[in-house]
């Protein structure tokens, strides 16, 4: 990528192909793409990766248009590989949210980084998130290190090149002005040698559909993979836990311990009766809330209750809407000792 190129980037007056190292013409995702005679179905699996709290979960809401992905300004918020599907009219995405690469102090730390790995494994593309507001660090450095570890070679010349698209996508790009981001655009092309850069203000939804445009052109020909009204993989069970630790997330803000963890452990539906009769009973959610510490379980109560209380009024329609019918959010918080450690309860908890 040219340094004329990277300018016309920041100041929006080229178009995207003008712009990267893009050595294949494509259209933008749910437009045609020529081919011989016929649009070409693509799919495919995109890894997004960098450290925690670079905005993954947040552009993925984004581009999915509806919250699959739990977001907060908290580090490692995301704790598993969370499969994100987008279809358009030729192509659907499969975009696979990681938790945040970074050096683990835990057991629970340690799981998370080999999500990381695991989540590459099988993918058409990695896009690698790097926020504009925010010096290149350690972190970065290392996530770089281990996808030319992964995804790549050095050529006879000592550069190195990609056997797989590696995508830097510049985040949270509102913060910066023009000037600033043009001087970004340079530093992050010269230090990740990227097989494109892309531009993305995920919370003010700017450039989204350029995002979605550039991860189509990665992906291969292929059918469509899941049913157009699917946006994840999550079962309802997962998904409902996810609500709950991510309404914790925003109840408490810096009170909440980083040791919470949610199961839901039954879904309990009334008995078989008359549909009429049926109407008005509620299907119970039964769910055990997890700290590691005796002492951090006033914190996630609250006076008087009054946190579980709040959670369960702001997650009624969204659990509601879940489930298919009238539900209840039966909460319970409990113990764990050190659960962060213990390979046992990490697994009982759902984390292997």
């Amino acid at each position: 990528m040219t340094e004329e190129n990277k300018t016309s980037d920041q100041a929006g007056q080229a178009d995207l192909s003008q712009q990267t190292k893009q050595t294949e013409q494509t259209g933008r995702a749910g437009q045609a793409r020529p081919t011989a005679g016929e649009e070409a179905f693509r799919s495919g699996f995109i890894a997004v990766v960098g450290r925690p709290n670079v905005g993954k979960s947040t552009l993925i809401n984004a581009i999915v248009g509806k919250q699959v992905a739990i977001t907060s300004s908290k580090p490692e918020t995301t704790r598993k590989a969370i499969r994100a599907i987008v279809t358009t009219d030729d192509c659907q995405l499969v975009l696979v949210d990681t938790p945040g690469f970074h050096k683990p102090r835990t057991l629970l730390g340690q799981k998370l980084n080999d999500i990381v790995d695991e989540s590459l494994a099988d993918v058409d593309a990695v896009a690698f998130l790097l926020p504009a507001d925010q010096e290149i660090g350690p972190g970065d450095k290392r996530i770089l290190q281990r996808l030319q570890q992964n995804f790549s070679y050095k050529n006879e010349q000592g550069e190195w090149v990609w056997r797989k698209p590696v995508v830097g996508v510049l985040t949270k790009i509102d913060n910066l002005k023009k000037a600033e981001l043009v001087n970004k655009i340079i530093e992050l092309d010269q230090f990740g040698h990227f097989s494109q850069i892309v531009l993305v203000s995920a919370l003010m939804k700017d450039n989204v559909d350029e995002v979605v445009s550039v991860f189509a052109s990665l992906v291969p020909e292929g059918p469509q993979l899941y049913p157009t009204a699917q946006i994840s993989e999550e079962p309802p069970k997962e998904t409902i836990a996810e609500l709950i630790r991510g309404s914790f997330l925003e109840e408490l803000d810096d009170e909440l311990p980083h040791s919470l963890a949610v199961v839901v452990d039954s879904v309990e539906y009334p008995e078989d009766e008359d549909e009429e009769e049926r109407e008005d009973e509620k299907v119970v959610v039964h769910v055990s809330i997890y700290v590691e510490r005796d002492s951090q379980k006033p914190i996630i109560l609250g006076k008087h209750a009054c946190h579980l209380v709040n959670v369960k009024k702001k997650l009624r329609t969204p659990v509601n809407r879940i489930i298919g019918r009238k539900s209840v959010l039966d909460l319970h918080v409990k113990v764990a000792k050190n659960w962060q450690s213990d390979p046992k309860k990490i697994q009982r908890l759902g984390f292997i």
